[in-house]
């Protein structure tokens, strides 16, 4: 048998049409799973699930907002019905804000609120009973370094993400006799297009010079690769890590612990 194996796992995954998102959609894909992919881009969303068809994958997009219960209760409704399962969740999707508190109005909470936070609870609300009633699922939050480390210029961003790792944790605890495992993957900085948007927009003609500082940021010198994050998700939602439930993993190339 294949290490890692996720051969017929039914598998959401939010955000999938992006960035961190996109890579675990393809490696999940490449370990056998049906992937099932959330975007609020649809034609992103679209364009990755047909890469993976044409490559000899399974994998179906679906139009959503994850900030909206009833859209998230009706996809997954309809997953279940047509498969008969829903194997893994793995709610990627999320925003990002740069601001102290005074720089943070409340436009910009209410929305890094109704994504990072309200869009987590909604689709594990709306897979969880489904996995309740098959005794067993996976769920991966992702998280971030943000919800171990004070990080500046991250009030609302931060906050967030640490309501997500305290989720992570009181859903692996209320649903261990269902045999669902539930975890948080904690990111320090992925070199994703978002962070070449950021640079080109905020440090015009210095992105490189930019990109660099940022790097070193890590004690190991460089920014992770999204398929790092992927390969690490597509470990924990396999059967070679069944005993591993209620915890956040830092990927980080030792921010978390090296830098302090």
């Amino acid at each position: 048998m294949t290490a890692f194996d996720l051969t017929n796992k039914v598998a959401i995954i939010t955000g999938g049409g992006s960035g961190i998102g996109e890579q675990i959609s393809r490696v999940f894909s490449e370990a056998g799973a049906d992937v099932r992919i959330f975007e609020f881009n649809a034609e992103a969303g679209e364009a990755v699930a047909a890469s993976i068809r044409a490559n000899g994958g399974k994998a179906t997009s679906y139009s959503g907002d994850v900030s909206q219960q009833s859209e998230m209760v009706r996809l997954c409704n309809e997953i279940a019905e047509a498969t008969g399962h829903i194997d893994i969740l793995i709610n990627n999707a999320g925003v990002a804000h740069i601001g102290k508190l005074h720089d943070t109005n409340e436009a910009d909470f209410d929305r890094i609120y109704a994504v990072n936070i309200k869009g987590v609870y909604n689709v594990m609300f709306a897979v969880i009973r489904h996995m309740m009633k098959q005794k067993s699922g996976v769920i991966i939050n992702m998280g971030s370094i943000a919800s171990l480390v004070g990080l500046p210029e991250r009030f609302a961003y931060s906050t967030s993400k640490g309501a997500v790792e305290l989720m992570t944790y009181t859903v692996a605890r209320d649903y261990l006799e269902y045999n669902i495992r539930c975890n948080s993957i904690a990111p320090a900085r992925v070199h994703t297009p978002f962070v070449d948007n950021y640079l080109s927009t905020n440090y015009p003609g210095q992105e490189k010079e930019m990109f660099e500082k940022l790097s070193k940021t890590q004690p190991i010198g460089r920014m992770a690769k999204p398929v790092e994050i992927a390969n690490l998700a597509r470990y924990l939602c396999s059967e070679e890590a069944s005993f591993i439930t209620g915890t956040n993993i830092p990927i980080d190339g030792g921010f978390v612990k090296l830098n302090t």
